[in-house]
């Protein structure tokens, strides 16, 4: 009898905690998305849709010559600005078929900044935390470090976004081929 007290124990409490689970989310992280997206929908009503449309416009304009503001500026100004996860929304202004790619580019930027800028993805800090303390403990500094992350990063980030919109066009042709 008391195995099956156990357990029913355990189920419930398997439920109590999935329930304190959701109201973790419910009063911390979903009220700051909230007002995360309603203050970008703000600041673009300001600025100007017209305006943020015409830079994915331009951004999506075919050449290699648009690549660095597709795969470079875009992500690090929506990283920088948006933060993650809200950063991959301002893909919205894109061509479709660019949109894998500059997802990609700017998924892949969201760590490299945070040795600089803490406030891009305060919830993975505890990754650059770690580096930093072994870095600190050989007796480096930081600061060089957060910039060669940085500038590696924007490398990074313009190469997947090169080497995706690539494979994104080769599937899509296929694609299309097979239909």
């Amino acid at each position: 009898m008391q195995g099956i007290a156990t357990a029913a124990e355990w189920f419930i409490g398997l439920f109590q905690t999935g329930g304190a689970t959701f109201m973790s989310l419910v009063t911390g992280i979903i009220p700051t998305l909230v007002v995360l997206m309603t203050a970008v929908n703000a600041l673009i009503a300001l600025i100007g849709p017209e305006k943020i449309d015409k830079l994915g416009e331009v951004a999506g304009r075919d050449g290699a010559a648009y690549y660095p503001l597709r795969y470079i500026v875009l992500p690090v100004l929506s990283v920088f600005f948006l933060t993650n996860p809200m950063a991959y929304t301002m893909g919205r202004f894109l061509p479709e078929k660019y949109k894998p790619a500059f997802y990609d580019a700017a998924v892949s930027y969201v760590h490299p900044p945070l040795g600089l800028f803490p406030h891009i993805n305060p919830g993975e800090i505890f990754v650059w935390a770690g580096i930093a303390a072994g870095i600190e403990t050989l007796g480096f500094g930081l600061g060089d470090l957060a910039i060669r992350y940085l500038l590696v990063g924007l490398v990074v980030i313009f190469i997947r976004g090169v080497v995706t919109e690539w494979i994104t066009s080769i599937m899509w042709a296929r694609k299309e081929t097979a239909a």
